[in-house]
């Protein structure tokens, strides 16, 4: 089965279905757990000091697949580790709880008979994803004042990687705002 556009899961309009426990199985509403992308979410150099705190903020509700974040993440690391290597800290904030559930559709001779009947059907867990609101921080990103421009080129390149629309913030290290652009 193909992967669907992220445009179909994009919306938050219906229920949080993330309920998967190990320890009580049978009051699972998800009887497998599909698994994530992610896998890493804190690269460069974690224990250094850094001048400049980043932050890509979500402009609106969005909810994005584990492969979205992912892809997002690899495209900001690379260039990261191209421009700047060690001189960074990148952290990826949300994690994919919830479960999207897809219906399958049926194509070819004969797919109205068969689908028919499954017009509120509950689907099949399909992937994960994380729920992102207003306002809420997607990715941290500290340097210092010099690699200025890199990061924010690296946080657009991982924001081009995601549903929605974003918001470049930039903090000193005494967390008071400096520019939002």
């Amino acid at each position: 089965m193909k992967l669907r556009p992220g445009r179909t899961v994009r919306k938050i309009n219906s229920q949080a279905w993330a309920r998967y426990s190990i320890k009580k199985p049978k009051k699972n509403y998800i009887k497998a757990l599909p698994r994530t992308s992610l896998l890493i979410f804190n690269m460069g150099v974690s224990n250094a000091a850094y001048e400049l705190d980043f932050t890509l903020r979500s402009r609106q509700n969005v909810q994005l697949r584990s492969n979205a974040l992912e892809a997002a993440r690899q495209a900001a690391n690379k260039y990261l580790e191209r421009e700047i290597p060690g001189a960074y800290f990148m952290r990826l904030v949300p994690f994919p709880h919830n479960v999207i559930r897809e219906k399958k559709f049926a194509t070819g001779a004969g797919a109205d008979r068969v689908s028919q009947g499954m017009t509120l059907s509950f689907g099949k867990p399909a992937a994960v994803a994380a729920r992102v609101f207003e306002g809420q921080t997607v990715f941290e990103l500290k340097t210092n004042a010099e690699n200025k421009d890199v990061a924010r080129e690296a946080l657009r390149r991982a924001s081009d990687k995601l549903s929605g629309t974003y918001a470049i913030v930039m903090l000193n290290s005494q967390k008071q705002p400096a520019r939002a652009s």
